[in-house]
């Protein structure tokens, strides 16, 4: 069962700083859609993501690209109506902050206004930096996300570990000192080694959250669609697969066709 802080009645930006002070780790998931937020906030997980993956889970696409500002504020408003509890985030997608902070701010401002969600997250360092300074003079906190980017995925060519070589490496120490001091909240790591994710965590004020950077991150992020088994092909080895719902579903959607087929569904005691 859940070993949440029962006290905890609203997760805030504040209160993720707080549990990195205290050294207790922060869980974060993805969700899309009001049904499985309602679930996983009822759990006890402090951050929801919207997250831009929603375009391979939910959509079927290749890669995050082709989702659409108007389609994360359709699956914001989705998750925002379930939460209780938890922090919920949402990705700014592909092309709606890159190029320029008035376009950035623009498009943060609509996921607030619409949504009702609390935080926006976006993926780079010193490259989008006048667009995170803009949305975060709004009043509107920032997430951040470096290591793998897959708004990148072109540029980079493949979904191999990052920030193996000296100068990546570095580059993602300054970025994340860069987060820091323009005032994100948090920000996301994704597939680096190990011990740079350890010693960026131990340098920076504001949480680290993982995904693929081992243990020493503050917290934990997976996509939901992936720890539950409901998508079967993305196999990385830092995924852990807590269920394998999509066995389940399979096999009662099987069963389900049986019995109409069959006519055992509906029984006499199933009709008025």
């Amino acid at each position: 069962m859940s070993v949440h802080n029962p006290d905890i009645k609203r997760v805030t930006t504040h209160t993720l700083q707080e549990l990195k002070s205290k050294k207790e780790k922060i869980s974060c998931l993805t969700a899309y859609d009001y049904s499985m937020a309602k679930l996983i906030d009822a759990a006890g997980i402090e951050v929801i993501l919207v997250g831009d993956s929603a375009s391979n889970v939910m959509a079927g696409h290749e890669t995050t690209l082709p989702i659409t500002l108007d389609q994360m504020i359709y699956h914001a408003q989705s998750v925002v109506r379930a939460v209780k509890r938890a922090l919920v985030v949402v990705d700014l997608p592909f092309g709606s902050y890159q190029g320029s902070s008035e376009e950035a701010l623009r498009s943060a401002v609509r996921i607030m206004k619409e949504s009702g969600a609390h935080a926006v997250k976006m993926e780079g360092g010193e490259e989008i930096r006048k667009s995170i300074s803009r949305v975060l003079s709004a009043g509107i906190p920032v997430m951040g996300h470096l290591g793998l980017t897959p708004q990148s995925i072109y540029k980079f060519g493949t979904y191999a570990v990052r920030a193996k070589e000296e100068a990546e490496a570095q580059k993602l120490k300054d970025d994340a000192s860069l987060l820091d001091e323009l005032g994100c909240f948090a920000y996301v790591l994704e597939k680096i080694p190990s011990t740079l994710a350890k010693e960026v965590t131990e340098s920076v004020n504001i949480p680290s959250i993982g995904i693929g950077a081992g243990p020493h991150c503050d917290g934990q992020i997976l996509v939901m669609h992936d720890m539950l088994g409901i998508n079967k092909e993305f196999k990385p080895r830092f995924l852990r697969r807590y269920a394998d719902i999509g066995d389940v579903i399979l096999g009662a959607v099987s069963k389900y066709v049986d019995d109409v087929k069959t006519s055992d569904f509906p029984s006499e005691n199933e009709a008025y």
